[in-house]
């Protein structure tokens, strides 16, 4: 496929973004915008005067000149109107989370096998250079062993009221952990807490438990003092932090750690190591357009995204999990992959 024609559904904050990047990517042509919105749908038709708007989904699923379609509608809609787009033949990027339960992830890939489509699920972080950076740096061993990572991503706002702030922040950290650590959790616990608003919480603990002992906990708000996207990988032999809030050096790995020593038998004997500290340099590039753009490449080339829907349904479990431990008071939840279901 020499272009790829592609429509974007939903042009709210984020979904003008996914419609620029889209606009830019190589081998794709911008041919249809939609939102129900007309405010919203003329300011983005002035900028883009070849992609015909259209107030109504339908209109842009049946054009039979698309070839795939791009959901930025909120969470609650991606399952419905990703199955309609897959059905109607068109290759489908719906942003994160693919779907709020692992039986509707589960129903999108389905629907993708049933049609031969590309379904690709947008992680952003997956494609940003220093998580690229961070994994390639855990491939090469010189991370050691990996022990445990730490997430934060915190603010004060944007408050949702149609999902809480595990559904809303902590896809962008789980797809990453699970990207990292190429593994799931056989074990989840959330704590979380509804201060604004009843029902729908607004600041979220997670801890995931992995089958080989590594650990990792994610913490979200939007009720916070600060600003924080961070990120923290501790190896055997090193430590790397990527602190998304420092564009000009976004990684500092620190040649520090732990030594145990001792006999099999007898006291362990732990020694303290501080080294230097790594700055790397490494090229950059906006994430969303990378994404974008590896769409249209997988689309183009045959090839399986990175983020496909396989990955997506991983976090979305991961996801369900989290949220069914916050609904039992924070009891961990024990996930079995092979049937499918949530042991509590």
């Amino acid at each position: 496929m020499e272009q790829v024609r592609i429509g974007v559904a939903g042009l709210g904050n984020w979904g003008k973004n996914v419609v620029r990047c889209f606009a830019r990517a190589k081998g794709a042509e911008l041919r249809m915008i939609c939102d129900a919105d007309p405010g919203k749908l003329a300011a983005q038709a002035a900028q883009y005067p070849a992609a015909a708007p259209t107030t109504d989904l339908a209109t842009l699923l049946e054009n039979p000149e698309l070839d795939a379609v791009a959901l930025a509608t909120p969470a609650p809609t991606h399952c419905a109107l990703g199955l309609r787009a897959l059905e109607a033949g068109k290759h489908l990027f719906v942003e994160k989370p693919m779907a709020l339960s692992t039986a509707d992830a589960e129903a999108l890939c389905a629907a993708a096998d049933r049609a031969g489509r590309t379904l690709m699920v947008g992680h952003l972080l997956e494609y940003h250079p220093a998580v690229a950076w961070m994994k390639n740096y855990l491939d090469s061993g010189e991370l050691g062993t990996p022990l445990y990572m730490y997430s934060q991503r915190l603010n004060l706002g944007i408050v949702r009221s149609d999902e809480n702030a595990l559904w809303s922040l902590a896809p962008h950290d789980v797809s990453v952990i699970l990207y990292l650590f190429g593994a799931e959790p056989d074990r989840v616990a959330a704590h979380g807490a509804s201060y604004l608003q009843p029902g729908i919480e607004d600041v979220v603990f997670v801890n995931l438990h992995f089958p080989d002992g590594r650990a990792a906990q994610i913490h979200v708000s939007w009720l916070d003092p600060h600003k924080e996207r961070e990120m923290v990988l501790v190896g055997s032999k090193s430590m790397v932090v990527f602190d998304d809030m420092s564009p000009m050096e976004p990684i500092r790995v620190y040649h520090k750690g732990a030594d145990v020593t001792g006999k099999l038998d007898g006291p362990a004997l732990v020694t303290v190591r501080h080294g230097d500290v790594l700055i790397p340099h490494f090229s950059g590039g906006e994430p969303l357009q990378a994404e974008a753009q590896h769409f249209i490449d997988a689309i183009r080339h045959g090839t399986a995204p990175r983020s496909d829907g396989r990955d997506g349904l991983r976090v979305v479990r991961v996801l369900e999990a989290a949220d069914a431990s916050l609904k039992a008071g924070g009891r961990p939840v024990e996930v079995d992959y092979e049937k499918g279901i949530l042991n509590g």
